[in-house]
C-alpha cells in the first residue's frame, strides 16, 4: 500500500493506526472505526495499535477528511480465515508463500493441482501485508492432506515456500 505509506509518511503513529485498520478490515465512516455493524472504540484500538487514544482520534478524522482516504477506509470490511480452526472444523491448512506475488497464474497452477487431486476446497484467500512486502496465499481444504500433493504444490509456478 504506497499510497497509504505516502499519506501517512511523517505520522508514523498514525501509520500503525491505518496499518492495523487495514489489517482487519476496519471500516471508517465520519471519523468512527467499525468492524462490520460493530463501532470500536477509540480506546481499545489504541490498545492494539501501542499508541494514545489521541492519535487514533487525530487519525481517524484525518481518514474522514481526505477523499482518497476516505475511497479506500470506508469501504473496508473483515473477513473470516478458517486456517487457525481448520483442524477443528475436519480440514487441512497450507500458506503458500511466493517468489513474487505479482506473477500471474499461481492460483490458478494451485487450484489445477487440488482439482486434479480430488481435493475440496473450502477457502483460498490471499493476504496481501500491509507492513511487508510479503504476500501469501492460505489455503484451507477437507480433510487431511496428502503428502504427494503438497509436493505438487510446492513445484507450483511462483511458489517459494509452504508452511503447514
Amino acid at each position: 500500500m504506497d499510497q497509504l505509506a505516502e499519506y501517512f509518511k511523517r505520522y508514523p503513529s498514525q501509520r500503525a493506526v491505518a496499518c492495523k485498520l487495514m489489517e482487519y478490515g476496519l471500516r471508517v465512516e465520519k471519523g468512527v472505526a467499525y468492524c462490520g455493524d460493530i463501532e470500536m472504540s477509540d480506546s481499545g484500538l489504541a490498545r492494539a495499535c501501542g499508541v494514545d487514544r489521541r492519535v487514533v482520534r487525530t487519525t481517524l478524522e484525518h481518514i474522514s477528511s481526505s477523499p482518497n482516504l476516505d475511497r479506500i477506509f470506508s469501504k473496508l470490511k473483515p473477513m473470516l480465515s478458517m486456517v487457525d480452526m481448520a483442524e477443528e472444523i475436519g480440514c487441512s491448512s497450507i500458506v503458500l508463500i511466493p517468489t513474487d506475488s505479482r506473477v500471474p497464474g499461481i492460483i490458478a497452477d494451485v487450484t489445477t493441482v487440488l482439482y486434479n487431486s480430488g481435493i475440496v476446497l473450502r477457502q483460498l484467500m490471499v493476504v496481501d501485508a500491509v507492513e511487508s512486502e510479503t504476500s501469501t496465499l492460505e489455503i484451507v481444504v477437507e480433510g487431511e492432506l496428502p503428502e504427494n500433493v503438497v509436493m505438487m504444490l510446492k513445484s507450483c509456478r511462483g511458489v517459494s515456500g509452504i508452511l503447514l
